[in-house]
């Protein structure tokens, strides 16, 4: 089987053959041997798939909200208007049932077709959604207490996502469980700016911690090893997004507030960002975590940028700025491009 690789690739390898072949490292029959047994990947047809699906469930949309402003079509949704609750939350519910079922047999008989079965099972999340939504209007009693139905859709799109064995309604279990963790902790402070003295960024970073710590005490467990590396990814963003947050906004739960103290005055929360981004850095490279490692460049790099515009923005000429920022992704950029090449060399050996 030959080894496939894109243009750009391809070309790296041959010029590393010809420089082995021109230094006698290896025969011309052997380089002429490793020459065979490369050729260039064709269109990656696969990621033109997966977009068109998306762009389809994008246009679809488009489709019904410029059917919605149909005069006739309009008339028709005021006369749902005094459909009750329940009935609407049985009929979401009963085809968010039939996108699941139909999605799960397309999985057992057309297993190829991967983006298309996702789709129509990301069309079964969004029934459930709107079952989970209409039920908790059929029994609301006026407490305002709707984070409850964020706990809600946690169980069952958990449940969902464990027995189809779908990593995509796992993550929106996973995104549900942060809402309810942000509605939660603020109907508990009555909708007021702090809970336990923290700002919403400053809370998402403690779900963060906890979420990963669950991560570690669960690894190796079988039940949740195929949306293992899914729950850490999500984690991770959770939590160095919350980080990036406070690094701009600190432990302000007010804008008024926010408005009149200095950026510099911040820096803390910025240096704190820089090291645990750091520090995952470090562990990724030690324990060969790459997820670890580039979640720690990434905001390594986020933080230096952020710190940049935040200081030199109105201080600097924007040529001057802008020069500076040009060079940089240029040198980060150079950087890259030779470990890409060095590791596709590696994987190329190997």
């Amino acid at each position: 089987m030959k080894l496939n690789l894109d243009k750009q690739e391809s070309e790296f390898l041959n010029k590393a053959i010809s420089h082995w072949e021109k230094e006698q490292l290896v025969s011309t029959e052997q380089a002429q041997a490793l020459r065979n047994s490369v050729e260039v990947k064709g269109f990656d047809w696969m990621r033109l798939a997966k977009y068109s699906f998306w762009i389809a469930l994008i246009c679809g949309g488009i489709a019904i909200g410029s059917l919605i402003i149909n005069d006739a079509i309009i008339n028709w949704i005021k006369s749902l208007y005094y459909t009750p609750d329940v009935v609407i939350a049985i009929g979401s519910g009963a085809l968010a049932a039939g996108a699941f079922y139909l999605g799960r047999r397309r999985e057992t008989l057309f297993p190829e077709r991967v983006f298309s079965n996702e789709a129509t099972i990301f069309t079964g999340v969004l029934f459930t959604a709107c079952c989970i939504a209409y039920l908790g209007k059929t029994f609301d009693n006026g407490s305002g207490h709707y984070s409850l139905l964020f706990l809600i859709s946690v169980f069952i799109y958990g449940f969902l996502g464990w027995q189809l064995n779908s990593r995509l309604i796992w993550l929106f279990a996973l995104v549900s469980l942060g809402s309810w963790f942000g509605t939660e902790t603020g109907y508990q402070t009555r909708w007021s700016y702090y809970f336990l003295g923290m700002n919403y960024p400053l809370r998402f970073v403690a779900f963060g911690v906890i979420l990963l710590a669950a991560c570690y005490l669960l690894r190796g467990r079988n039940w949740v090893k195929p949306f293992w590396e899914l729950t850490y990814v999500v984690g991770l963003l959770y939590l160095f997004l919350s980080l990036w947050l406070l690094s701009i906004f600190g432990n302000f739960g007010e804008l008024e507030r926010w408005f009149e103290v200095k950026q510099i005055s911040l820096f803390y929360w910025g240096f704190f960002l820089a090291a645990v981004a750091a520090g995952f850095l470090l562990y990724g490279l030690r324990s060969k975590d790459a997820i670890a490692r580039e979640f720690g460049i990434t905001f390594l790099l986020i933080f230096i940028y952020t710190e940049y515009f935040e200081c030199l923005w109105n201080h600097i000429p924007y040529t001057l700025f802008f020069a500076i920022l040009a060079a940089s992704f240029w040198l980060i950029g150079r950087r890259a491009e030779k470990i890409w090449n060095l590791d596709a060399l590696k994987d190329s050996i190997g």
